[in-house]
């Protein structure tokens, strides 16, 4: 049989089990500081618009500014008269300092601010109300067969107002008409009192606040195969009755018992060891594998080891049977731990293409349960799947743990050694600087004993190359690996203390600029209305529902009827004892408020500096004391309101100059652009000219040089010369002797002798040469 276990024993911490005998399947855990915050609606400013991201940042009462992009930005936002054709531009869309109603999508994680959208949407038992999304709308996707026919007709019949859309649970199966007319009802006059509270204060603060866990365990999981219903708090267990039969779920209120045994509720059905293994990284599977969960900033990742599992008849069918039991603990301990986003299991790996497609069905039918959102991949080659999903509320380990003081959330520190050789490198640096005095190294004492020791040679010559700079090494016992702090000390800023009392020292200088940056912790804000719990009647709920969002009509009947009380006696006293100045003593101390919230809101948009944050919410929660004390209502409320106009002035003024000043800049660029692309006109066309005026003295010139070549004359071409002819042989008997030779030639004239070429051969070739026919 299946039961809810609820157990609220200890005040700091809630907690709900959903068990099936005696096997854990889901749980939910709160406490009383971190309350969620996922679906609070809040009425927010814009504070920036950033076109690239497409998205506006709005500020709703938190530290960090709240993310809407463009894409959850109701029609109603738009201007009157805005047309948009295709894709909307966010900054023809919204200004800055608008207001608007705004619901929490996702939770703040890290760094990273809470995804905000203006799409609200009011969970009841049987429905979700959407009131401004008329597109939105249906019945659950868990609902089949003629359960969703018969929904689909009930739906036809509501009454539900135009632009606005509806959602049938899964806890609306097989009720009527009637109930989900009168769950309707209720959604509506829930909105009604959201937008009348959003009309009574100017932005930021808390409209609707999300119900605790039970409240939301009874709207959640209450389904009908819960058999029995146990709560270890008699309190807890009337509140839970009287809640059941408000929202119409009377067929549970038998169901409800209060456990009174001995031993401790959980204890009792055994399900405390399966709370431990969520909050362990390292999960044992009964057959003795294990399960190995690494949560990191990208994705989960989840890996899966045979160990000691000797379950089939060998490898390939052990590594089947341990995948598959596998799959059936990740998907409950998905539930558990409520981990969401990219998740990625690295299965054992397996041959048989069969065998992964039933690991991926074992998986898609493990998760059916589950109320998140789930998309499955299948698995790659690698043997890893794929799949996301949902983020409901922060995990159990964001709201449970918190990151280790020593490894900063690494897991690993570093060696003595290699910490060591760090720090004498960044003694050596800082030394290394102008006018140094001295080098302060505040170290743990294995660093210490190692930079003393092992390496006192290396610190002493670093003495020597820096004649002027002293290297003192401190030990503190209460500092652990791998922290230090290295500190230069400057010329004139000596430090008159012994040597083993400069740690102290330094510890208390970063106390003091700590306790000055740490700011306190604020008190949780009260939502504008809280009168939404239960249903019980709806006269009274009707009456709270309108007195809520009107605050200022409560306080002007205060200043009637304290218009004669103390504080007007001390007022008439003081005014007829300093009748001479009257103004001042009244006046000065809200014209200082004024001087201070100006600084503060400056400091805060300029440096983003949480202690000025904290300070302003720490004046609100002031306020908001001061207005339950009826004595202190008249002067903390006209405080309040000059304050708030200051504000709202300071803010006009700062919102005036900052978009003159953008202006401004804007039209200096586009200034600038201008005269860019001007001079590039004027230097192309530069360019275009001298290419021209090139091209032209080109074309002149093949002109010129045509015509004269037409106007040189022809010049007469000489005869070709012709060969040279002997009429006789020739017989040269000695050069020497024989200087003049009688040589028969033609008439045709001769360069050079021909005695002078045949003289140049020796005397063989002369008689070979001579020899020759006249034909050559």
């Amino acid at each position: 049989m299946k039961r809810m276990l609820i157990n609220a024993t200890q005040q700091e911490e809630l907690r709900v089990a959903l068990v099936d005998g005696q096997r854990l399947y889901d749980l939910d855990i709160e406490s009383p500081g971190h309350e969620q915050k996922k679906a609070n609606i809040y009425k927010g400013k814009i504070t920036r618009i950033e076109p690239s991201l497409e998205a506006a940042f709005v500020d709703y009462g938190a530290e960090r500014h709240g993310f809407l992009p463009i894409k959850e930005i109701a029609r109603e936002y738009f201007p009157s008269n805005y047309h948009s054709h295709g894709r909307p531009n966010i900054k023809d869309v919204l200004k800055e300092g608008q207001e608007v109603i705004v619901q929490v999508d996702k939770e703040e994680r890290g760094n990273k601010g809470a995804a905000l959208t203006t799409f609200i949407s009011l969970a009841g038992s049987y429905l979700v109300l959407m009131p401004n999304n008329p597109r939105a709308g249906g019945i659950s996707r868990r609902i089949e067969g003629e359960d969703r026919t018969e929904l689909k007709e009930a739906l036809s019949s509501l009454d539900i107002p135009d632009g606005m859309g509806l959602i049938v649970r899964t806890a609306g199966v097989g009720k009527s008409a009637e109930a989900l007319q009168q769950d309707l009802s209720y959604r509506l006059r829930h909105w009604d009192a959201i937008k009348k509270a959003a009309e009574s204060r100017p932005a930021p603060f808390l409209i609707h606040q999300e119900s605790n866990v039970i409240v939301r365990a009874f709207r959640d999981y209450l389904r009908p195969d819960i058999g029995e219903i146990l709560i270890d708090n008699a309190k807890v267990v009337e509140m839970a009755r009287s809640h059941i039969e408000a929202i119409g779920r009377g067929d549970f209120a038998s169901k409800i018992r209060h456990y009174t045994g001995a031993v401790p509720l959980f204890s009792h059905y055994q399900i405390e060891s399966q709370i431990e293994s969520a909050f362990q990284r390292e999960v044992r599977l009964p057959s003795g594998g294990a399960l190995v969960i690494d949560t990191t900033e990208a994705l989960t990742a989840i890996d899966i080891n045979s160990s000691r599992s000797t379950r089939g008849g060998d490898i390939e069918e052990t590594a089947f049977n341990t995948n598959l039991e596998a799959a059936d603990e990740i998907a409950r301990q998905l539930r558990l731990r409520d981990l969401g986003g990219l998740i990625v299991i690295d299965f054992i790996d397996m041959t048989p293409v069969r065998h992964q497609r039933e690991v991926e069905n074992r998986m898609r039918e493990a998760v059916r349960q589950d109320r998140a959102r789930i998309q499955i991949g299948r698995i790659s080659r690698f043997g890893l799947l794929e799949m996301s999903r949902q983020r409901l509320s922060p995990s159990l380990g964001e709201s449970s743990h918190h990151v280790c003081p020593r490894c900063l959330g690494t897991g690993t520190i570093r060696d003595n050694e290699s910490l060591s050789l760090s720090v004498l490198r960044l003694i050596e640096e800082e030394a290394l600087k102008e006018n140094t005095h001295e080098v302060h190294a505040i170290v743990p004492v294995q660093i210490a004993s190692y930079l003393l020791n092992e390496k006192r040679k290396a610190v002493t010559d670093i003495e020597l190359r820096q004649a002027n700079v002293k290297v003192v090494i401190v030990p503190n016992d209460q500092m652990q690996t791998p922290h230090f702090s290295v500190i230069r000390v400057r010329k004139g800023e000596e430090i008159s203390s012994l040597s083993y009392n400069l740690a102290q020292y330094h510890e208390t200088q970063l106390n003091e600029a700590e306790d000055e940056a740490v700011p306190e912790r604020k008190a949780p804000e009260q939502p504008a209305i809280s009168a939404f719990a239960l249903q019980d009647n709806s006269a009274d709920t009707t009456n709270k529902k309108k007195s809520a969002p009107t605050p200022a009509k409560q306080v002007k009947k205060s200043e009637t009827t304290e218009s004669g009380g103390f504080f007007s006696a001390i007022a008439k006293f003081f005014s007829n004892l300093f009748a001479s100045q009257p103004e001042p003593v009244v006046e000065e101390k809200p014209q200082e408020s004024k001087k201070e919230n100006n600084e503060n809101r400056r400091e805060r948009r300029n440096n983003n500096n949480r202690r000025n944050n904290n300070r302003r919410e720490r004046d609100n929660d002031r306020n908001r004391d001061h207005e339950r004390n009826r004595d202190n209502v008249t002067s903390e409320e006209n405080r309040k309101n000059r304050n708030q106009k200051a504000q709202n002035a300071n803010t006009e003024v700062s919102n005036e100059q900052e978009i003159a000043e953008r202006e401004a800049r804007r039209q200096q660029r586009r200034e600038q652009r201008a005269e860019q692309r001007r001079r590039q006109e004027e230097k192309r066309q530069q360019q275009q000219e001298a290419a021209k005026a090139a091209q032209n003295t080109a074309e002149n010139d093949n002109v010129a040089k045509q015509a004269e070549k037409k106007e040189e004359p022809r010049r007469p071409v000489m005869p070709r010369r012709a060969r040279r002819q002997l009429t006789q042989s020739v017989r040269v008997t000695d050069a020497v002797a024989t200087p003049a030779i009688d040589v028969a030639v033609s008439d045709s004239p001769v360069s050079e002798p021909p005695a002078t070429v045949v003289s140049q051969l020796p005397s063989s070739e002369k008689t070979a040469s001579c020899e020759t026919s006249s034909d050559g």
